[in-house]
């Protein structure tokens, strides 16, 4: 969960950097499903990768008529980006309780699965954690650090964008792979197949990342932070953080 970020309506034509939805997908290509919770963050970076490794991509907004009657074990890979939202939010976003249900279904076949901030969160809830408000809120650019060989190696030492203020228990029968100072849970795996990321190694060159800004300027203040500071970072930092991200992301597809 982040700031109170009004709810914006998808516009008529696509944000710049994101996708427009492709329902038409290439015969005999691997698909890759992309669940977004808000217009301003998708998948950003991360594209390149995934796109590079095969996948042709679709996307399903939350807000989408369809989106109740959607399966997600049928993709090759599904990809749930964050939201301002938290996972406990379920009266004021009825959505989250279909998302997780049908998650579980993924989750528990071993489906490959990428969920990044929120979507990290629904992972672990979709696996029995307990998702809450953190003690802090977490904003700005900073490395986190790794328990053990994973993927992850490619953003070790490299400062990556944190905007968040939830986190969760340790779901059974995961691998924590990083840590940050203010919080112990940043990102978990369960065999090859599913990866949380609690921070965003996919945003630092996303046009965007200017509307989070506008968005939740109280609550980059509440954090300690402020928008001046977070765009110099953002400028000096984010290429760094989006090509770390993105060889983090290869390496792990590459294990699938």
């Amino acid at each position: 969960m982040r700031a109170r970020i009004p709810v914006f309506r998808a516009p008529k034509k696509p944000l710049a950097g994101a996708a427009p939805h492709n329902r038409y997908v290439v015969p005999g290509m691997k698909k890759g499903l992309i669940v977004r919770h808000v217009p301003y963050e998708g998948i950003a970076g991360f594209r390149e990768p995934i796109e590079a490794a095969g996948y042709e991509l679709d996307r399903f907004d939350v807000t989408d008529p369809g989106f109740w009657q959607l399966d997600l074990t049928t993709p090759d890979l599904v990809i749930l980006m964050g939201g301002p939202m938290g996972v406990y939010e379920q009266d004021a976003h009825p959505w989250i309780r279909c998302e997780i249900d049908r998650l579980a279904k993924r989750v528990e076949r071993g489906l490959p699965t990428l969920g990044v901030c929120l979507g990290a969160q629904m992972i672990a809830a979709a696996m029995g954690a307990d998702v809450h408000p953190g003690p802090v809120k977490e904003v700005g650019f900073a490395p986190v650090s790794l328990h053990v060989d994973s993927p992850l190696r490619h953003v070790d030492e490299v400062p990556v964008l944190h905007w968040h203020g939830d986190t969760f228990t340790l779901p059974d029968n995961v691998e924590l792979l990083a840590s940050s100072t203010a919080y112990a849970h940043q990102a978990f795996r369960r065999g090859a197949e599913i990866l949380a990321l609690q921070f965003h190694a996919e945003m630092g060159e996303d046009p965007r990342f200017e509307a989070w800004l506008e968005s939740g300027a109280d609550y980059v203040t509440e954090a300690g932070n402020s928008p001046e500071r977070l765009r110099a970072d953002h400028d000096a930092l984010g290429s760094g953080a989006v090509e770390a991200g993105r060889a983090m992301i290869r390496e792990w597809l590459r294990g699938l």
